[in-house]
């Protein structure tokens, strides 16, 4: 049997990390500034959490949602402590795709209605309404063509009003940062304004936090800058440090109903010590602060290049656009330099390192950085 052949890969065989370090087969180290998607929240193969995952392997790995297990309960307490959500309502899950699904499914389960407003240049999965809900027509099958989902241009106040004015809305789906659309950041403006307007319409604001939330910006949610709150946020990628989990939080204004989502692998034992892992380094180590200024100090340096066409984003969320000329510096970044990083297309280089990368680190790059497009 061969491998279902849909990733164009780089001819590099990881095999060992430790923090913001990865090593290939043969011995040579690489500086992650991806995490493999911002999966790598608190650094890899970090301590505290492969203890959590080891002590809870030698108890129990896996048993169904159908008894009760008290890890779930107290990753809420934790996650709503950490989150400032402590009202809200915790629904665990396995991916972003799947926290996004439900979301859309909770939402029209709470109103009745069916249209969906999503924006230019969204990500939101690959599974069936959330893929429908993104703007790439290249990944949806005929089978996820739908009618229902409204696409709007991003940031933009007033189709976002005239669109509420001529449908009937379920919900507003958005992402606080663009990631695969290029690091784009919602406006804090844009973000007031579909809160006032879903309250207005009885819609529900869902914050795709995917990406952009867990400390990634410098605050839990991305959605924070803007002083407001969603009615439900997905999470996933950092939420366990690798360990496949994904999470909707919920409004106390959405009452659950029996067997209205369910799951087999979410909120396993395994994963919400995954999950209580991160959260607990998260807040001893102080990485959203960390995120907050190393992100910070990452962006001012940056935008010294005269190179760079823009620098965009919060925290450790970062895009840089490149000129059509510099199209090969990540390419060289990763050969040459021996440096992790990701892509928007056609031009933007993304950073989206672990929360606790240092500053040291970020010299490395900026150095490297620097011989790329000088």
């Amino acid at each position: 049997m061969k491998l279902f052949d849909v990733y164009p890969i780089n001819n590099i065989n990881i095999t060992k990390g430790v923090g913001s370090l990865v090593y290939d087969g043969k011995g040579q180290e690489y500086l992650d500034l991806y995490g493999g998607h911002a999966v790598i929240s608190i650094g890899h193969t970090n301590p505290h959490y492969v203890k959590r995952l080891e002590d809870q392997l030698h108890k129990i790995g896996f048993y169904s949602n159908s008894i009760e297990i008290p890890l779930q309960t107290e990753l809420a307490e934790k996650l709503g402590h950490v989150s400032g959500k402590e009202d809200y309502q915790l629904f665990l899950c396995n991916s972003g795709a799947e926290a996004n699904e439900n979301a859309l499914k909770l939402a029209s389960f709470y109103n009745g209605r069916k249209k969906v407003i999503a924006f230019k240049g969204a990500f939101h999965g690959r599974t069936s309404l959330a893929v429908s809900a993104t703007d790439n027509p290249k990944i949806i099958a005929p089978v996820n063509e739908t009618d229902n989902i409204i696409f709007l241009p991003f940031n933009d106040e007033a189709a976002l009003a005239q669109a509420f004015a001529e449908n009937e809305i379920s919900s507003v789906i958005i992402e606080g940062i663009q990631g695969v659309g290029g690091i784009r950041v919602a406006s804090e403006s844009f973000l007031k304004k579909i809160r006032s307007l879903c309250d207005a319409h009885n819609a529900v604001f869902i914050a795709d936090s995917v990406q952009c939330g867990y400390g990634r910006s410098g605050k839990f949610f991305s959605h924070d800058f803007a002083g407001v709150d969603a009615d439900i946020y997905s999470m996933a990628k950092g939420i366990g440090n690798g360990f496949p989990m994904g999470a909707i939080i919920i409004s106390p204004k959405i009452k659950p109903v029996y067997y209205m989502l369910g799951t087999t692998f979410g909120g396993n034992h395994l994963a919400c010590a995954a999950g209580l892992a991160v959260l607990e380094v998260m807040a001893q180590d102080n990485l959203i602060q960390n995120a907050a200024e190393v992100g910070g100090y990452l962006i001012d340096e940056l935008k010294k290049f005269k190179q760079v066409s823009e620098v965009r984003g919060r925290g450790l969320m970062i895009g840089i656009e490149l000129p059509a000329e510099l199209a090969d510096v990540k390419k060289n970044l990763l050969f040459k330099h021996h440096i992790f990083t990701g892509e928007a297309k056609p031009n933007v280089i993304r950073l989206l390192p672990a929360l606790n990368l240092t500053k040291a680190y970020a010299d490395r790059f900026l150095e490297a950085f620097a011989k790329e497009v000088n």
